[in-house]
């Protein structure tokens, strides 16, 4: 290895850093000049797959193999990474008739993922490679290849895997996020393959938190305030439900009702839910987002919402606490 050498002025470390961008962005530039139908069938494929999507490529390919195998598998569409030589030894089992293989190789001759094309014939599974020689052995092996080729490496000696990586990798993306679109995949289903992290939290609906049943306090309309008095108490969330004959949310009384109606009039105790609610609660939908929840919380300096019905009867409640302990707030 060479000498280190001291660190360059600033603006030249700068000036580096901006042509390595440069490059890169010419390269996603010029991929995206050149889609075609190609990448069209290659989608079709993808979608038809009754199976999963199994990437494969070697070394830097092999890292951006693994996160497109997640990115797809994140967004509906199943897959999982298959290391070309791990393959050869034993994990080809993974590998299955109904799946696809989609195989990564800027050369295009990768040994490793080459001896895989026996057993992709073999087990009849459709082949998307992206490479950066279509008229390489994989390339021509391949049911549909994209040309991930570009013009130049942000390596200044043209070695190290940069702007072919990245071109790679967007198109990967580009693959996927047209997946999502084509099945239809939604906010919710986002939600259910994120459960945790932050991902998972901002995806939160109102009816993963909210109490139900006889988790509810709820009283009706004539209940005397020793019965609110109580309601509110035993459920420990500071406010209950007042429903009318038929069931329907007529108001809510909260702790903060009942203090104001013992500052007015001493004999507090004597009236009914009807003459201390506030008639006009806010309500939320169940399948609401958490963090909109935590909007209209803060907006209306509240600390509960009711989920109530089409019919206006109550559902659930949530409590500015639940969004809390969820890491929502």
């Amino acid at each position: 290895m060479g000498r280190v050498k001291q660190a360059g002025a600033p603006a030249q470390s700068l000036g580096h850093a901006r042509r390595v961008l440069a490059i890169e962005s010419a390269a996603i530039d010029a991929v995206s000049n050149r889609l075609d139908e190609a990448f069209v069938q290659a989608v079709d494929l993808m979608a038809a797959s009754q199976g999963k999507i199994v990437v494969t490529g070697m070394g830097k390919s092999g890292h951006i193999c693994r996160k497109i195998a997640a990115t797809l598998a994140s967004t509906g569409t199943p897959s999982f990474f298959l290391h070309s030589a791990e393959a050869l030894h034993g994990d080809l089992g993974m590998l299955a008739r109904q799946d696809l293989v989609l195989a990564i190789s800027n050369s295009g001759e990768t040994r490793e993922v080459i001896d895989l094309l026996p057993a992709t014939k073999r087990l009849g599974v459709p082949l998307v490679v992206l490479t950066g020689d279509p008229g390489s052995t994989l390339g021509r092996a391949a049911d549909v290849v994209l040309d991930v080729s570009v013009a130049e490496e942000a390596c200044p000696m043209g070695l190290a895997p940069t702007a072919s990586t990245t071109v790679t990798l967007a198109l990967g993306d580009a693959l996927a996020v047209v997946l999502l679109q084509q099945r239809g995949f939604r906010s919710e289903d986002f939600a259910t393959l994120h459960p945790a992290g932050a991902l998972g939290r901002k995806l939160l609906r109102v009816a993963d938190l909210m109490h139900v049943g006889a988790a509810v306090p709820t009283v009706a309309l004539d209940a005397p305030m020793r019965d609110v008095l109580s309601a509110i108490g035993s459920k420990g969330l500071g406010t209950t439900c007042v429903v009318d004959a038929g069931g329907a949310l007529a108001g809510v009384v909260t702790d903060g009702d009942v203090r104001r109606a013992l500052a007015d009039a001493e004999d507090t105790l004597a009236r009914t839910a009807a003459s201390v609610m506030n008639a006009a609660p806010k309500t939320i939908p169940g399948d609401a987002l958490a963090a909109t929840a935590v909007a209209l919380m803060e907006r209306h300096a509240i600390t509960s919402l009711v989920i109530v019905d089409d019919a206006k009867r109550p559902l659930g409640l949530i409590h500015l606490h639940d969004l809390l302990r969820a890491g929502v707030v």
